[in-house]
């Protein structure tokens, strides 16, 4: 915020000459720079941004039977008609419909969706589209402005502006898993924003708007913009990401400091067994209950997060080594992961 300084003197006055107007002594005051032009370089930047991405958005409604269940957000990311859009957003529905920024309602379909993820994939059938343009993620930075565009409670291409307040954050899927690099912003986003584009200055997509925490102000969740796409290539691909089925229950648990000593663990807690699926693949491979897993396929797993993390498709019917304590004694059994069916 630019200061002032450098006041002049005050003028001289002589009181038998001063007019009705000059009832206060004059103050020549260098001129400074105007601050409106900070805040038109901010503004131009939003509206350049809205103005760029917002062509690209879309409504999405969803109905059950005859009724609208819900309404969400997404985007174009081809001009042969895919768009990326929250899991959640079209998730259980028994229709939907994509509204684009003129109006035209195509017919759309459902490529595929990832609900541990978050993400979905639709294709519209329609000519004329204009897709967004991707940034990356990893490049973000905390502070950097953040835009978000999506249909708040209906009211559409509704924009919000904000920074990125952190990054790296987690948050738990409706599946329960846990979504990793999630960038925290306080742009406003509302139900029907789920699944919008989170944008940067440039109008580069940096990320899929899909949470708030309730009640708070200025708390929102986006999907990094390079799971997204990593996730959204298999969707586009098979229809689904492949996952990983071993058949065990499991929980957090710590170490005995001791055990970690002995053994010289590079861990300090681990998944605790506590129940083993008859003719799964972790039984075949000879888990049982009790059992401490600490690492898997050359990977420390410290949380069972972090072994849902590593139970990727392409593990998928090989044999890896699996590392764990049982009672006093470490142990390296042999575990050849199933698909997860759904």
């Amino acid at each position: 915020m630019t200061s002032l300084s450098n006041f002049g003197e005050l003028a001289a006055v002589d009181p038998l000459f001063v007019s009705a107007e000059e009832t206060q002594p004059s103050i020549n005051v260098p001129m400074q720079p105007d601050d409106s032009a900070i805040l038109d370089s901010y503004s131009q930047a939003v509206v350049s941004a809205a103005e760029t991405v917002s062509p690209s958005v879309v409504q999405i409604l969803t109905f059950k039977g005859n009724k609208q269940a819900g309404t969400g957000s997404g985007f174009l990311i081809s001009q042969d008609g895919l768009l990326l859009t929250n899991s959640h957003v079209v998730h259980g529905s028994d229709k939907f419909e994509v509204v684009l920024s003129d109006h035209r309602r195509p017919d759309a379909v459902l490529v595929g969706e990832d609900p541990d993820t978050d993400i979905a994939v639709l294709r519209v059938y329609a000519p004329n589209l204009k897709p967004v343009t991707l940034g990356s993620s990893a490049n973000v930075r905390v502070g950097q402005m953040a835009i978000a565009i999506g249909n708040p409670y209906g009211f559409q291409y509704s924009v919000t502006a904000g920074v990125v307040s952190a990054l790296g954050r987690s948050i738990r899927s409706t599946s329960g898993r846990l979504i990793d690099n999630v960038i925290q912003t306080d742009a406003a986003l509302n139900p029907g924003n789920s699944g919008g584009p989170l944008v940067n200055s440039r109008g580069e997509v940096i990320g899929v708007n899909t949470a708030v925490i309730l009640p708070a102000q200025g708390i929102s969740f986006a999907i990094g913009i390079d799971t997204v796409t990593y996730v959204a290539g298999f969707l586009v691909r098979d229809g689904k990401i492949r996952r990983c089925y071993v058949g065990i229950e499991g929980q957090t648990v710590p170490i005995h400091r001791r055990v970690v000593r002995y053994y010289q663990l590079p861990v300090d807690s681990a998944v605790l067994v506590v129940g083993v699926e008859r003719n799964s693949p972790a039984e075949v491979a000879g888990l049982k209950e009790g059992d401490l897993i600490y690492g898997f396929g050359g990977q420390n797993i410290c949380s069972l997060d972090e072994l849902h993390r590593v139970l990727i498709g392409e593990r998928i019917g090989q044999k890896v080594p699996i590392y764990v304590i049982r009672h006093t004694e470490k142990l390296t059994l042999a575990l050849t992961p199933d698909e997860l069916v759904r």
